[in-house]
């Protein structure tokens, strides 16, 4: 047996494999970003469009709940165990489902570990689209990082596979001319 069929020879092996590829990609770009930049330093990369950037979010998306890291800490941890529990809900048994879990999964543990770990306590955000104002402000969509990505896709697919598998509703039927309406 080769280690490739180890790795992926069951559907949780599989979601795992996901999960383990993106934590680990994700804490490897926020060790560079925690590396090249200082803490709300800034790089621009394409002007007017996207920067590298080193913030800080002790919140949940858009920062909504900022200051409630231990509390959101918490929710990751609750959302980890009832997914886990009901994967078999989520297409655990497509392909499609146990990518989509691995990434859910990969994401939510890669930004607990920000929020846990003693040396940030924060989720470390880097990723930044954004446009110039003709009043010389920026508008953008907030930063973000891998995980976060791996997070919104994976729900993407997931609710992709759900609207996949609903069943067709049956045509209406249509009347003759001859049929009375009902």
């Amino acid at each position: 047996m080769n280690l490739k069929s180890i790795f992926l020879r069951t559907p949780n092996h599989r979601i795992a494999v996901v999960a383990i590829l993106i934590y680990a990609f994700d804490q490897a770009t926020k060790y560079f970003v925690l590396r090249l930049l200082g803490k709300g330093q800034e790089r621009v990369i394409v002007d007017g469009f996207f920067k590298f950037v080193h913030w800080g979010n002790t919140g949940s998306a858009w920062s909504l709940f900022t200051g409630n890291n231990a509390a959101l800490a918490v929710v990751a941890l609750i959302a980890l165990l009832v997914l886990f529990l009901a994967r078999h809900h989520f297409g655990a048994s497509l392909p499609a489902g146990q990518f989509a879990l691995g990434l859910i999964f990969g994401g939510i543990i890669g930004n607990l570990t920000d929020r846990l770990l003693p040396s940030r306590h924060e989720v470390i955000d880097f990723i930044r689209f954004y446009v110039n104002r003709a009043n010389g402000n920026e508008t953008g969509f907030p930063a973000f990082n891998i995980a976060d990505s791996a997070i919104c896709v994976g729900v993407a697919i997931i609710f992709w596979l759900s609207w996949k598998s609903e069943p067709a509703s049956p045509p209406a039927k249509s009347l003759t001319p001859d049929e009375p309406a009902s």
